[in-house]
């Protein structure tokens, strides 16, 4: 019995002796994964960054675009291109392809929500590109703290509208233009029931410097690239003539807000400064020029006539200060010329600041525009828009001899002239008019159509002499007249 007792006490000692050595042999136990967690403070699509209170949405859309008669950015053939000459070389469809990606962030603190926002473009354009080139933009980087914006975003002249105007790309004018925000500091302040307003300054150049005319320099001919040594985007809209003097003061920008459940309303200002370059030969320079532009807008939501249903109004005024009213992406070569042939006529005109002559100073230039938009949803897949602007702009009798002088037939070098005895002024008007219509068939993905007439009216009388792409100058010059064009596109966009 002893034995057998002291076998059994034996047997137990040694699983305890076991046991004990199993159990210092376990792994210490895994840290609990940190699954990515939802953030629903600041709508649909955010999420909380692991181990940290910063929320995050990443987000983006590839599309597809093609323009029928027009530019890359369903531009109407303005700019002296071989198409706006009706030439055999040029270009009757143009493609681009673009992935677009963002990010953005938010975190709560006691200064309020710290935001930051970035968009990043890749694109691929017909006829700037090689087989499998491309080139990356920042169209959008900015951060907000404390009711201040600094970085690129839309400018705080414009509506809070500005991106979403219903129509296919920025080819249209319709005032001032947020293709790739402008760089600014600026801070709002709030005031409640949706009433707020914001002061900032602004960079000026490229976007706001719509290029300044020395007359003791041959303006650049309206067709052809004469002088021109930078597009628009690139350089401070650099062209053959242009005389501005430098970025020194930042556009100053003021506005006041209403957004309500009904629409909104935006009424702002602008300074624009005007610093120009030397007289030709001279250190001498004329006084700086100050500009100014004023806009007022309203958009009606969810109108009577069907859900989701809008129209948007908006009037700009600006002297000195053109490009807040010229705002679309057509300076694809500087100097805001526009230019149009048919047949053996053609229509032409410039969108400058302004213009000055040896030892005198600057003649400002005075521009306007209306514009109208209008959205209806046939049904929740289905929607189409028309809208509609008109933009002027004019030089005054100083400024419009002095353009006189630059284009008359002493002055060939800049590829043309106007023929003697040719009278009026260098007023110019373009129409625009186009219609959109959208499908999207499934969450997410948007297939549309678009097509727009445009009309370019000037206010010469008398004949242009001198080479337009594709064409042979007829006997006494190409006769100067209104221009008609006609330019649709498609587009296929998938975001996420």
């Amino acid at each position: 019995m002893t034995n057998l007792k002291s076998l059994i006490l034996g047997s137990a000692a040694g699983l305890i002796a076991i046991g004990g050595a199993q159990a210092a042999d376990l792994p210490v136990k895994a840290k609990a994964v940190e699954y990515v967690k939802v953030c629903s403070l600041y709508g649909a699509g955010f999420y909380y960054i692991p181990g940290t209170d910063t929320c995050i949405k990443i987000g983006g859309a590839i599309r597809i675009d093609t323009a029928f008669n027009g530019g890359t950015y369903d531009n109407p053939f303005w700019q002296g291109q071989a198409g706006a000459a009706g030439a055999w070389t040029g270009d009757y469809i143009s493609t681009r392809q673009r992935i677009n990606l963002t990010t953005d962030t938010r975190t709560a603190t006691e200064y309020g929500v710290v935001r930051t926002y970035a968009n990043i473009q890749f694109d691929f354009l017909q006829g700037r590109e090689s087989i499998a080139g491309g080139y990356t933009e920042v169209d959008y980087a900015f951060i907000q703290f404390a009711g201040f914006t600094f970085g690129k975003a839309v400018s705080q002249f414009d509506p809070q509208w500005a991106l979403s105007k219903p129509y296919i790309s920025s080819g249209f004018n319709a005032g001032s233009n947020n293709a790739t925000g402008i760089p600014q500091i600026a801070y709002t302040a709030s005031f409640g029931n949706g009433f707020s307003a914001t002061i900032s300054l602004e960079n000026a150049s490229p976007y706001r410097n719509a290029g300044l005319y020395n007359n003791a320099v041959a303006l650049a001919a309206p067709f052809g690239a004469s002088g021109n040594t930078g597009s628009y985007g690139t350089s401070s809209n650099t062209f053959a003539g242009n005389s501005y003097g430098g970025n020194h003061i930042p556009d100053v920008v003021a506005n006041l807000r209403l957004d309500q459940a009904w629409g909104t309303l935006h009424a702002a200002a602008a300074m624009h400064t005007i610093t120009p370059g030397f007289y030709t030969g001279t250190i001498n320079h004329p006084d700086d020029s100050y500009g100014f532009a004023v806009t007022g807008a309203v958009e009606f939501k969810n109108l009577p006539t069907g859900a989701g249903d809008s129209l948007k109004l908006e009037a700009t005024y600006g002297k000195g200060a053109a490009k807040y009213v010229f705002g679309g992406t057509t300076d694809t070569l500087g100097g805001g010329r526009y230019a149009h042939a048919e047949g053996n006529t053609m229509g032409f005109g410039y969108v400058l600041d302004g213009v000055f002559g040896p030892g005198g100073q600057v003649q400002q230039s005075e521009a306007w525009q209306v514009s109208a938009f209008y959205e209806h949803y046939w049904n929740p897949a289905w929607r189409t828009s028309v809208f509609g602007n008109y933009s002027h702009i004019s030089y005054g009798d100083t400024g419009n001899a002095l353009l006189f002088a630059s284009l008359n037939a002493g002055r060939t070098s800049n590829g043309g002239f106007l023929a003697p005895g040719t009278t009026g002024n260098f007023d110019l008007g373009l129409t625009q008019i186009g219609t959109r219509t959208a499908w999207t068939p499934v969450r997410n993905l948007t297939l549309s159509a678009q097509f727009t007439y445009s009309r370019l009216e000037q206010n010469l009388n008398g004949a242009w002499v001198g080479a337009i792409p594709g064409k042979v100058t007829p006997a006494g010059g190409f006769a100067l007249g209104n221009q008609n064009h006609y330019n649709g596109s498609v587009q296929i966009l998938r975001s996420f």
